[in-house]
This record gives C-alpha cells, structure tokens and sequence, in this order.
C-alpha cells in the first residue's frame, strides 16, 4: 500500500493510526531478525591426533565402527580433501592458531618451542625458542574473547611457539564450556591422544577391537602379522576414541546445544604409521575433516573443496561474524567473510623433525602432487629415535636390512630419492609411480615448479635458512628482547593503556584472578588490576600494578 500525502490530515491521520499495530509489529520482527543475525554461535573443535581419513568409515573404510562419528558425519559435511600443512603436529597446530603457513611463521621445525622440556635437541645445539612473528600476528582466540566469547581449550596446546597470555579462558585437562557466564558463546577444543603415534605401542598389549587379519593392508606396507598388528592397534584406538568424543556430543545434546552449535572433526595431520606421519605424500598431510553447521544445513553432504589448516582460524572467525585480520594468509572457508574464491592449490613443507633434518617442499592442484626434495642423498626413512619405538617401524627396518621388501614397500628406504616427484591421484593414491620423467607430463611438471618456486617467495619460505642461523638473527644476545614498558595516563579515576609497538597486545586482570583479559577500553582505577604487554616471540612488559586507593 502507498501513502497519498495528498490526502487530507484527516484520511492521513486515520490511515496512520490503522497501521501503527503493523509497524509495530513490522518493527518488532525486523529488530529481533536483526538481533538473530548477529547472535554467535557455539563452536567446537573434536581433534583426533595423527589421523588419515582412509581409516575412517565416512570415507570408506568399514573395518572399524564408529557410531558417534557416523552419526556426525550424517549431520553435517563430510570434506574430503583437507590438509594440514606440515605432517607433524607442532607445526601444524602452529597453522592453526595463527592462520599462516609455518615456514612463514618459523614454525616449521619439529619442535622449536618445547612447553615439556627446556632442553630440546642440545645434541644439534638447537634450544627452546619461540620465533619472533611479524607483527600483527596473533592467536585468533583471542579476537573470539574481544567479541564475548568464553573461551577454552582441552588441553593439548604445542603450538611450537610460547603462547601469550589473553587468549583462553580455560587452558587445562578441567577446560570446559560449562563454566562460563550464562547464554554466553564459547569456543571450546577437546584434544584426544588416544589415536597418537605412541599409542601404537602403549596400547600393544590390550584387547583389539577389531580381527587383524580382516583388514586390508595399504600396498605401501608388507602383509605381514606385525603389520597387521598395528593396524590393528590403530582401529581399535579409533573405537576409543569415537567413544571419547561420544561423551561429549551427549553433553552437547543434554544441555540442549548440539543443534545449534558449530562442530569441527579433524585430525591433526596424517596417520600414525611411518610414511604417515612427517611424510608430504597424501598419507601424512590430508585430514579428515567434519563440520556440522547450525541447524544441521547442508547434513549429510559431500565436499571437494580443496581446504587447508591455515584456513581454520579466518573460518572460525567468520563463523563467529568477526572480520579476518588481512595478515592471515588462509581465507575463511565459511561464514559471514567467505571468500568468493575457492583455493587452487594446497602447499605442504617438511624440515627437521626432532633430531633428524630433511627439507621437502609440495603443492597439490588438481589431481596432480608435485614434490621437491631438496636433500635427495637422505632416506624418506630418516631414523627418528621417537618413531623407532613402533613394532612396525623395528619390523620395516628389519626386512630393508634384509633385502626382504617389494619395491613399493622399499622406494621408502632407498637413496638418492629423485629431486622432483609427480603424481596423478586419481590413479595412483598412495603415490608409487613417479611421472616426472613422463614426457607428455612435462608441461604439468614445469607449471607446479614454477608454482612452488612462487609460493616460496610469495610466502617468504624460511627453510632455506639453516635454523642456526635463524635463531642467532632473532636473537643477537641469545635471549628474547624484553618489550618497552606500557604507557598509561590516569584520568576521571579511569586507567588508560597503550605501547609504542602496535603488534602488542595488552592484558590485564584483577590481583586475585589468575585469568587474563585483553584489554580493549579503559579501566576503572578504584579495581586492583595487574596489566602487561605480551607479543610472541618476546618477553612481556614489566607488569603494571595498580592497587586500590
């Protein structure tokens, strides 16, 4: 209906008055379709540690039942080329918080920063460090706190670098979301080890759920009962482990949260087995990856979307209608800021890994796999002292010294590895006929060299440092740099904070919590705070106290 303001006052005034109640009521709606708009949503991580997507039933393999992530996947979108970025998890979980490549970061070690042990590899001279960041980098919890969000994480962190203070709420074995303020948005991660590497070997001696000998053995190992054995194992440390995260979809169900959270499955990187785990072949860098969406959209789906880790942190972000910060190099996969550009290209490095050093580089466009080796004279085999602990791993060992493995088994052990390798996916999966030398290939061969030699540059790849060289430039006297102290200003009883340095974040809290809160407004002078400046890479401010008047 159009309004004739030629109408006189008296119609005007009778036609307003008709339709105040449908304005309202108009009114009434928009605001709260408005409101609903903005509302963020619960989001939840469920990491599985050193997992490959093959052994899991949504993607195909049925030896194992696992009923809580079936259920899951029916729920929500199953995809089904997601990758991390480095085949170990230090790295990788580096990606994950920030949003960058590790060889960006100087991450791309395993391990640089070592939370378990202030020793790391003194045999190498290599120490506990955490590598400065360009500034601006930050770990994207915390912009999910600036926006209200109850933060917490289940307890694994290994993010290769020392985490700054302001961005859990909870970090602990106790981390949950039910201790956070009524109606109050949370993101909360639980980590589950069962599935690890080490498990392999910790859990040799208890029952097996499933029958070794009903399982088909990847072409890349021997069929043999050890082999068959530690497959074993695995499946039946993923039946745990399905069990473990059905505890907490109940929880999630029973408070009434499950149909309108976010829920993200993931693994890590690649399986637990060797050529798995810190390998840049399929086995080692693709995940599986689940995500049930709000109100279950899209359940039951299937997605080629090509998906790496250092896209989790803009897609959380945009989940959680928060704008990524532009120096994140991975783009939001969903959300309010989804990109309008599916990724071309996945890129995976590999550089030291605990005691042992092999720098490998690779991009994925299409079907095809490209991969550098730039140490062609060391084994893929390289005898990491931590995987040498695994009964299949003594076992592989012990038939290459004796000449007992067919070629696809051996290709793994032999030197010199070739400098390029090709792949063609579709036909060759596990990566065992190398194309580089094809002829009628060589246009694709060129094309993904090139493409590599351009991510290198355009991400300022710094493996081609030696790490020794790396450490003495971000430390000239041998220790991180202490940040300039704080500047504040006192006024109208009102705590005002600021650094020089705009890649510093600050932090406060009150003395008697033991939670820091980032800072983004002023403060009430009459609290007690404690505040600080925190940047990774650097020793925080001297701390500020404020005491009560």
């Amino acid at each position: 209906m159009i309004l004739n303001f030629n109408t006189s006052f008296t119609l005007k005034k009778k036609f307003i008055l008709s339709i105040y109640p449908i304005l309202y009521l108009f009114l009434f709606i928009s605001c709260n379709q408005e409101e609903k708009a903005t509302i963020s949503p619960n989001i939840i991580w469920l990491v599985a540690e050193d997992q490959s997507p093959e052994f899991l039933p949504m993607y195909g393999d049925l030896s194992a039942k696992l009923p809580h992530l079936s259920n899951l996947a029916k729920d929500g979108v199953v995809y089904t080329n997601a990758y991390s970025p480095v085949p170990v998890c230090a790295p990788a979980r580096s990606a994950i918080i920030s949003g960058l490549y590790p060889t960006s970061l100087g991450t791309h070690n395993m391990r640089t920063y070592n939370a378990y042990n202030k020793e790391n590899q003194p045999a190498m001279g290599i120490p506990s460090y955490s590598p400065i960041f360009q500034s601006g980098i930050k770990m994207f919890p915390r912009y999910l706190r600036e926006k209200g969000y109850y933060t917490t994480n289940n307890s694994k962190e290994d993010y290769n670098f020392k985490k700054t203070e302001g961005v859990w709420d909870e970090s602990s074995s106790k981390a949950h979301w039910k201790n956070r303020k009524p109606n109050q948005p949370f993101f909360s991660v639980f980590n589950f080890g069962i599935t690890h590497e080490s498990q392999i070997w910790r859990q040799t001696n208890q029952p097996l759920l499933v029958k070794p000998e009903m399982l088909t053995v990847p072409p890349i190992f021997p069929d043999t009962p050890e082999v068959r054995k530690d497959l074993a194992v695995n499946y039946s440390n993923l039946i745990r482990l399905d069990s473990q995260i059905g505890k907490v979809i109940e929880q999630l169900k029973s408070e009434g949260l499950y149909e309108n959270s976010i829920i993200f499955f993931y693994g890590d990187h690649g399986g637990p087995f060797p050529r798995y785990k810190r390998a840049l072949y399929e086995t080692g860098i693709k995940v599986p990856l689940i995500v049930k969406f709000e109100g279950k959209k899209i359940a039951g789906s299937i997605n080629d979307d090509f998906i790496s880790f250092i896209d989790f942190a803009p897609s959380v972000l945009s989940l959680a209608n928060i704008k990524p910060p532009t120096i994140m190099q991975g783009k939001a996969q969903f959300g309010s800021y989804k990109s309008d550009k599916e990724s071309e290209f996945i890129f995976a490095s590999s550089d030291r890994f605990d005691e042992q050093v092999d720098r490998l580089r690779s991009v994925r466009f299409g079907k095809f796999k490209y991969i550098r080796n730039f140490n062609p004279e060391i084994s893929n085999a390289i005898p990491v002292s931590y995987r040498e602990q695994m009964p299949m791993m003594k076992h592989l060992n012990k038939l290459w010294e004796n000449n007992e493995l067919d070629d696809n088994v051996s290709a793994w052990f032999k030197t010199p590895k070739p400098i390029e390798e090709l792949y063609y996916l579709e036909n060759d999966p596990y990566e065992l006929k190398n194309l580089s030398n094809e002829i009628n290939l060589q246009d694709t061969l060129v094309f993904l060299r090139d493409r590599l030699d351009r991510w290198i540059i355009e991400t300022n790849d710094l493996g081609e440092f030696p790490e020794k060289e790396l450490i003495d430039k971000w430390f000239p006297k041998g220790k991180p740099q202490k940040l300039a102290p704080l500047n504040k200003i006192i006024s109208d009883n009102k705590i005002s904070l600021s650094h020089p340095d705009s890649g510093v974040s600050i932090v406060w809290k009150q003395v008697k919590d033991s939670i820091w809160s980032v800072y983004s407004k002023p403060l009430d002078y009459s609290e007690s705070i404690q505040a600080k400046g925190v940047r990774i890479g650097y020793e925080d401010t001297s701390l500020l106290i404020f005491p009560r008047e």
